[in-house]
């Protein structure tokens, strides 16, 4: 199952702020700039939600500025799907290997720093792949509006409210 991390704050004085956000064992880092309200995949040319899945990387995600919605499925987890929200300076989200995922920037955009954990079996072509979900049937079924009703982390009231207008 996916978790939020919490990390450790060192001190804060006028202005700045000290953080030890080191995930153990992490042996690559991913900065990921969306600019403006980008889509990582993007929807397919039919109109499909488009989903990572990492076979051999385990993502540690913290949004460094902006905010951004994760769509998660995991077809072996008790509830599969799952939407959570990251804001700049909130907890690390780890995604676990063989999690179909996706994520939606804020208007503004953002910048997520991924503190990836990498087997040696990892390489860009088997961990970037687009899994189409209108070529997966059980995928396209379970996030569509009819059937599961996702679980929601990290979301306040407030954003619920606009995500819903």
């Amino acid at each position: 199952m996916f978790e939020l991390i919490p990390y450790q704050k060192f001190r804060d004085t006028p202005g700045v702020r000290f953080f030890d956000i080191t995930i153990a064992d992490s042996n690559a880092r991913d900065l990921v700039v969306h600019e403006g309200p980008a889509t990582s995949p993007n929807n397919s040319s039919d109109g499909n939600w488009q989903f990572y899945l990492h076979p051999n990387q385990e993502d540690n995600l913290l949004a460094l500025s902006g905010g951004r919605t994760f769509y998660l499925i995991n077809l072996a987890w008790e509830h599969p799907f799952h939407i959570v929200r990251l804001e700049a300076n909130g907890d690390i989200l780890r995604i676990p290997p063989g999690t179909f995922h996706r994520s939606v920037s804020d208007p503004n955009g953002s910048i997520v720093l991924n503190q990836a954990i990498r087997t040696e079996k990892a390489t860009v072509k088997s961990e970037f792949r687009v899994y189409d979900s209108g070529s997966i049937p059980r995928l396209g079924w379970l996030r569509s509006r009819d059937t599961v009703k996702p679980h929601l982390h990290g979301f306040t009231e407030s954003s619920l409210q606009r995500r819903a207008a």
